[in-house]
């Protein structure tokens, strides 16, 4: 039996997803976007500005299981931001739709 190679379009689609952990990364941006967090573990430094960006067509929230931040309702075009400062991990959730998660790890 021959093993598979894989695909140029799913080398392309690896190669993507890459790219975007990266720039969301240097950009401390989450986009919220089909009922998901992208990406859904964000590593940044100390003192990055997070941007959680709704571009879904319904209404979201961010909410640290912590209690530290807390957004309102964040609708479509909207965004809502929040600094790490502290290095560890943060995890979140959209309390309108729950399972939605999310983790923002700082270092």
């Amino acid at each position: 039996m021959r093993a598979k190679t894989p695909t140029i379009a799913a080398l392309l689609a690896t190669t993507l997803l890459a790219c975007q952990a990266s720039l969301a990364a240097l950009s401390g941006q989450v986009v919220i976007k089909d009922f998901m967090f992208v990406p859904t573990t964000l590593t940044v430094k100390a003192g990055t500005t997070v941007t959680w960006a709704n571009q879904d067509e319904e209404p979201h929230t961010v909410y640290s299981d912590t209690g530290l931040f807390r957004s309102s309702a964040i609708d479509t075009g909207e965004a809502f931001s929040f600094r790490f400062d502290t290095p560890g991990t943060y995890h979140f959730v959209c309390t309108i739709h729950p399972r939605m998660v999310g983790t923002i790890v700082v270092e």
